[in-house]
């Protein structure tokens, strides 16, 4: 009921159970988060914390006074700062901006954006030295145009005014890490400008939304919070017959299922199709569950209008066997969590039976063909922060994966096989053009984690500045292709010990020798500060117990146990042996 297309009369109508239900859910990561607005905000606390918590995050709420956001940024008399938030969201709208009369000269008007735009320029500066991301609204456009049409062309149109201001906020967004909008522009133009505020509602109670708009406003600025927390789902399962074309290909064969532009039947599932290859260049990965049998379920993409082809997909599970057991075992073959996937299917039974594992799987509720792109898109499940180079070529990279697979079922001897992968690696301190990817990786990584700690942008770039730290960064390349940025060591040096704050792994290179490349690096660059013992840190997860013996492998002795969680150490010897032997590492 919390999936798009969701009920916003009821969930404001029971928003008290539903916190009571979903805080009974296991592994929820706790953040400090902060609201400071420009309307009253107390129904948009209350069902943000819900959609938080549906993605997983339980929030500590600091909640600012009514209409001073401004001040509570720029002049924090101390409250704000001493509540240290993760993240802070501001909540704004057109009633926070000051907007020309019209008829005013193109002076005025300009007069005006620059002053608008260096307030929020001061605003923004001021909300950058919290140290945490800062999740922020755009602007509609008003629901009144005294110049009508005129309002979107002239300087002292409305239309106009609130365009440059949101090109302004998109600018900063795009330049800043750490800033990220709520696009309540599109929101607003997509839900209806008449729909999205109601004046009564606003002169009585200064609400800046209608209250069937408030959901709509608190879904999307949960999507970009959890994305900023590494809560995103990373793959889409795809079935095809009814879901990525029309008919049974079994029956009809490829001649006779419907796609392309021929008939509104077709036109619909290469809608599909284009939505789901555009996710790739967001580095969402696809695979395929049909049941069918492979050579008939894969033909399908030899119709001349399929937009996907057979390559586009990292899994290809096509067989008789139940979907639920099928989808466990490619989010295996993956190596990352089921709750990262999002499955597709028209059958309401089949999506009925994923939603029973309990696993976390995204099972979006689609009905009209025309309208599957949509309610994948809408419910939020891929949003990202950011797009890297990485991102664009993962879909390459899995691909690549299933060459080394096919190459290691090859080989008797598995250090054979690693040698001829040919592999070198790239390893190095934290770089200031890499920090954005590397923080991403480390709010994303759960499985190969052993603190599971997560870092903002500006976190990670005081990390990387602190003679104090440690920093590793390691990139993997072999005969098949660059799996790009794919570990990470941060060590605070205190004296002549070295303490393992962070290290991580994406799952993708698992079972290559890179965490001995790394260490050796790490033994090498703590010797350089004078260190004579690592400590290292393993704390917990529900994700990460494949790396629960990870320091007693390489040699650790076991300091203390509390529970489940563990610290270990490890005393440089003199004639310290490098641990990798398949690897160059430059």
């Amino acid at each position: 009921m919390l999936q798009y297309p969701f009920d916003g009369a009821y969930i404001m109508a029971n928003k008290r159970a539903l916190k009571k239900q979903l805080l009974q859910q296991p592994g929820l990561l706790k953040k400090k988060i902060a609201i400071v607005s420009g309307s009253t905000i107390g129904e948009i606390k209350n069902i943000l914390e819900i959609f938080l918590l549906d993605f997983g995050i339980e929030p500590e709420f600091f909640v600012g006074e009514y209409a001073r956001y401004y001040e509570e940024i720029v002049f924090d008399p101390g409250e704000l700062r001493a509540f240290a938030p993760d993240l802070i969201f501001v909540h704004t709208g057109l009633h926070n901006l000051q907007l020309p009369k019209a008829g005013c000269s193109a002076a005025e008007a300009e007069q005006l954006l620059q002053q608008e735009q260096q307030r929020f320029s001061g605003f923004f500066s001021a909300a950058g030295s919290f140290g945490c991301p800062v999740v922020m609204n755009n602007f509609e456009y008003p629901r009144v145009r005294v110049l009508g049409n005129l309002a979107a062309s002239d300087p002292s149109g409305r239309v106009r005014f609130v365009r440059e201001m949101n090109s302004f906020f998109a600018r900063h967004a795009e330049t800043t890490p750490g800033f990220y909008l709520n696009d309540i522009n599109y929101l607003s133009s997509w839900y209806g400008l008449e729909r999205w505020s109601d004046p009564s509602y606003y002169n009585s109670y200064k609400y800046a939304q209608s209250p069937e708009a408030i959901p709509l406003l608190c879904h999307s600025a949960a999507s970009v919070i959890k994305a900023v927390f590494g809560r995103s789902k990373k793959a889409l399962m795809l079935d095809l017959d009814n879901t990525l074309w029309g008919g049974v290909i079994g029956d009809e064969g490829v001649e006779g299922i419907a796609l392309g532009t021929e008939a509104p039947g077709g036109i619909a599932y290469l809608d599909t199709q284009s939505y789901a290859k555009e996710l790739t260049g967001a580095g969402i990965v696809l695979g395929v569950l049909s049941k069918n049998d492979d050579d008939v379920a894969r033909s399908g993409f030899t119709h001349p209008s399929s937009v996907l082809k057979v390559e586009d997909f990292a899994v290809f599970t096509a067989n008789w066997n139940d979907k639920a057991n099928n989808l466990l075992a490619a989010a295996r073959q993956l190596n990352i969590g089921a709750d990262a996937l999002v499955f597709l299917d028209d059958n309401p039974a089949e999506r009925e039976i994923v939603r029973s594992l309990g696993a976390g799987v995204g099972v979006p509720e689609v009905d009209l063909p025309e309208r599957f792109a949509e309610t994948v898109d809408h419910a939020g499940y891929f949003e990202p922060v950011s797009i890297s180079e990485d991102d664009r070529k993962r879909a390459q990279m899995y691909a690549q994966n299933a060459q080394r697979a096919a190459a290691e079922a090859s080989f008797t001897d598995y250090g054979g096989y690693l040698d001829s992968l040919e592999m070198q690696a790239f390893i190095e301190p934290f770089l200031p053009e890499r920090m954005e990817r590397i923080t991403a990786l480390a709010n994303k990584s759960n499985q190969f984690n052993l603190t599971t700690r997560r870092y903002t942008v500006s976190e990670m770039q005081a990390v990387a500045a602190d003679p104090g730290h440690v920093t590793l960064s390691g990139r993997l390349v072999d005969r098949f292709g660059d799996n790009g940025l794919v570990s990470e060591i941060i060590g605070r040096v205190e004296g002549c010990q070295l303490e393992i704050e962070l290290w991580l792994m994406s799952c993708r290179v698992l079972k290559r020798d890179l965490e001995l490349a790394m260490f050796d690096q790490l033994v090498e660059a703590a010797r350089a500060k004078g260190v004579q013992r690592i400590i290292g840190v393993y704390l917990k997860t529900p994700k990460n117990s494949m790396v629960a013996g990870h320091y007693q492998s390489l040699g650790f002795t076991l300091l203390e146990q509390q529970g489940e969680d563990s610290r270990w150490y490890f005393d440089i010897p003199e004639d310290y042996t490098p641990r990798n032997t398949h690897i160059k590492v430059n």
